[in-house]
């Protein structure tokens, strides 16, 4: 299904994007990656390459709405059309409001709701003539509130909401648009979270070799790409909390809570 197409994929530099990037060549794409760090994207081009896969690499940063428009700009340069953007460039946090500084949530916010809305907006013309896809690699926190997670959660929630509307906006017009939510991920997402005063938390407070792999995730969103779903919540815990969620919300409220306080050097303690 994605052979002979062009994939943009933010966030490509490590964990699910680079992932992703990999599964897409492997499946035949050319492969459009972008990401803040050149010289980690450049060890995902390597890959793609060594496996002789198509790729063009792009230094970007979602939050810059230039960098998105630039971006958006060199695949079409470079292969002439877009047929799948995937928004996955994102970053988490972890902290209490009532300590957090307010500049963590405008970080969180402009990457990762701004910058699927900038990379959105220049690909959409491509994407809505080829009847293309539209894909935000969100979380189970852009369902339910996380504590210690306000930005993250305010951001994801965001995501979902806006890339909901884009779909019924698009209803009759073919654009295919998937809200993909991994469970906790085996990534470094949470090593590069932010603290309370913007600085990386450096070590993540989970076990990750008990979580799914970035390529386990790569390839579930991959597959509902090809089958145009609209959405995936990929874990067992995750749909339970989607699902209980609408009818048990205190409880759920409660349970989430206990969850994230049994964290190791948790806010809550």
């Amino acid at each position: 299904m994605l052979n002979e197409k062009v994939v943009i994929i933010t966030g490509a530099s490590s964990g699910i994007g680079k992932a992703l990037a990999i599964e897409c060549a492997s499946k035949g794409a050319k492969v459009v990656i972008a990401a803040r760090n050149i010289e980690k994207l450049s060890e995902t081009e390597k890959i793609i390459k060594q496996k002789n896969g198509e790729v063009l690499s792009v230094k970007a940063d979602v939050s810059h709405e230039e960098d998105c428009r630039n971006l958006i700009n060199a695949a079409v340069q470079k292969y002439g059309d877009i047929h799948v953007l995937i928004n996955n460039a994102g970053i988490s946090m972890r902290a209490i409001f009532e300590e957090l500084d307010l500049k963590v949530i405008k970080q969180l916010m402009d990457i990762n709701f701004w910058g699927t809305v900038f990379c959105t907006k220049y690909a959409l013309p491509y994407l809505l003539k080829n009847k293309g896809s539209v894909t935000g690699v969100s979380s189970v926190a852009g369902y339910k509130g996380l504590p210690g997670r306000t930005g993250y959660s305010a951001s994801k929630f965001a995501m979902q909401g806006f890339l909901e509307v884009l779909r019924i906006e698009t209803l009759k017009k073919g654009l295919h648009v998937l809200i993909a939510c991994p469970g906790f991920t085996s990534s470094n997402i949470r090593n590069t979270a932010l603290s309370k005063n913007g600085s990386m938390q450096g070590e993540s407070p989970l076990n990750e070799d008990k979580l799914m792999t970035s390529e386990e995730v790569a390839k579930r969103i991959v597959k509902a790409i090809e089958k145009r779903k609209d959405r995936i919540v990929m874990t067992t815990q995750g749909k339970l909390v989607v699902t209980l969620n609408k009818f048990f919300p205190k409880l759920i409220d409660k349970m989430v809570y206990n969850h994230m306080a049994k964290e190791p050097d948790s806010p809550f303690k």
